[in-house]
């Protein structure tokens, strides 16, 4: 359970509807195919055919995932020509994508612990080759565990 501190505590004096920033989230990416895009970007597709592929979504709704998640800021165009073709953009990840990761290999872990499947992909720390978790951290470095997490309204600027 995550406890809601302060002001937050009485539920019947405030509402999350319109200011949750896991609303605002699921508002902006909160399609199936849009996560995917986010996942292959992450392993590194740039062109507009391979993330329809990799997918598995039309043209059409690719098209429009992309343009999405470019005006959310997650990706950018980058153009590129092939010799002898014409210009062309490729989608390659923002510091807000990047940002993002952890929340999609949140989910890949989630999926892989709690759904059915043979689920043998594992994330791995490139440096050392050991398994690697996504995990919430305070900013002075300790683990917080689900039943010390906190919400908190932040003092106004």
């Amino acid at each position: 359970m995550t406890f809601l501190q302060g002001a937050l505590v009485d539920r019947d004096k405030w509402s999350a509807v319109g200011e949750c920033a896991i609303e605002k989230t699921m508002a902006a990416v909160g399609t199936k195919s849009a996560m995917l895009i986010m996942r292959e970007a992450y392993y590194g597709t740039t062109r507009f055919d391979d993330f329809a592929r990799r997918v598995g979504i039309t043209k059409a709704a690719t098209s429009a995932r992309l343009t999405e998640l470019v005006d959310l800021g997650l990706l950018t165009r980058r153009p590129y020509r092939e010799p002898g073709q014409r210009s062309r953009d490729e989608y390659v990840l923002t510091d807000a994508g990047i940002d993002f990761m952890p929340v999609v290999w949140a989910m890949f872990e989630w999926g892989r612990r709690h759904l059915p499947g043979r689920n043998r992909l594992r994330l791995t720390h490139q440096g050392c080759g050991a398994e690697a978790t996504v995990e919430i951290r305070c900013a002075e470095g300790h683990l917080v565990p689900p039943d010390e997490l906190g919400v908190r309204l932040a003092k106004s600027p």
